[in-house]
């Protein structure tokens, strides 16, 4: 399958991390992949898939460190011209006192958009908070996205929130993580169904594997959540993303790569092209 890619693909989702320089508590309970993941450990793991620019997304360091973590990947992008964005954490749910730090962090040309993951969090009504939704609301005078990190259960909310906040560009990340382990489909479906409708909101095609039973999926599986991500929001407003290391877990980056190619094997070369390539450069102004 990888002979279709006849042209380099951009990632729209990596992580890199270094144990030694920040604190990732939540590795803690991932022993997999609780170790330092650099620029060179992905660059290995991609062959021989080609990819020609990348953006990274923040790694849920300690969120005290969220500036440091910035600038570290910064720091790595002086010598790696393909990483060309960055979207870290920023705490949106501060309201208009997030104003400093999103204006710090948008002085950063690298910067394209922050994510603040919704999913860990005990209060499903967190992303309805006042100060959230003034917080989301922000990142339009900064010219800065939000990528969505939720699972089903907060996507009813999440609609809520993206109601409110029609000048804002959105990404669904990880198709808001089905449940591909127990082939569930429903309500998830009628939920990105209503999320899809509003034409603000784009979706990585990402994290089915990590979803899945890792150690037991075929391609077969994965398909109807792709087939269905894809019939809603159509190819101009989907892209891959690899969520390397994180899909490590459960598969190699080739794999997750030839498994996506597999599921869509009936699109036509422009379909392709703007999965894996042109659809990340227009949402995230990549140069």
């Amino acid at each position: 399958m990888l002979e279709r890619l006849t042209f380099p693909i951009v990632d729209t989702h990596l992580h890199v991390w270094d144990i030694d320089r920040l604190e990732y508590p939540w590795l803690q309970e991932v022993p997999l992949i609780n170790k330092t993941f650099l620029l060179d450990d992905y660059n290995r793991a991609c062959a021989p898939v080609t990819v020609e620019r990348m953006v990274f997304v923040q790694c849920e360091a300690a969120f005290s460190q969220f500036m440091q973590e910035t600038e570290w990947v910064d720091s790595l992008a002086d010598h790696e011209s393909r990483l060309q964005g960055i979207v870290p954490w920023a705490p949106l749910e501060n309201g208009d006192a997030v104003r400093d730090d999103l204006e710090r962090l948008a002085s950063n040309p690298r910067v394209k958009g922050i994510r603040r993951i919704i999913q860990f969090e005990p209060d499903i009504t967190f992303c309805l908070r006042p100060d959230f939704v003034r917080g989301v609301q922000a990142l339009t005078h900064y010219n800065l996205s939000f990528d969505i990190c939720v699972a089903p259960q907060h996507l009813p909310n999440t609609i809520k929130l993206v109601q409110q906040c029609p000048n804002v560009q959105f990404v669904l990340d990880h198709c808001a993580k089905p449940d591909v382990k127990h082939q569930r489909l429903d309500p998830w479906r009628a939920d990105i169904a209503t999320l899809a409708a509003f034409p603000n909101v784009w979706c990585k095609i990402s994290g089915l594997v990590t979803e899945a039973d890792h150690n037991n999926w075929q391609n077969t599986l994965l398909k109807p959540y792709i087939d269905y991500v894809i019939e809603q929001f159509g190819f101009d407003r989907v892209m891959y993303a690899g969520d390397w290391p994180v899909a490590s877990q459960a598969a190699s980056y080739p794999r997750w790569v030839e498994a996506l190619l597999w599921a869509v094997q009936a699109c036509s070369p422009d379909e392709l092209k703007k999965l894996f390539h042109d659809n990340a450069i227009t949402f995230y102004k990549l140069a």
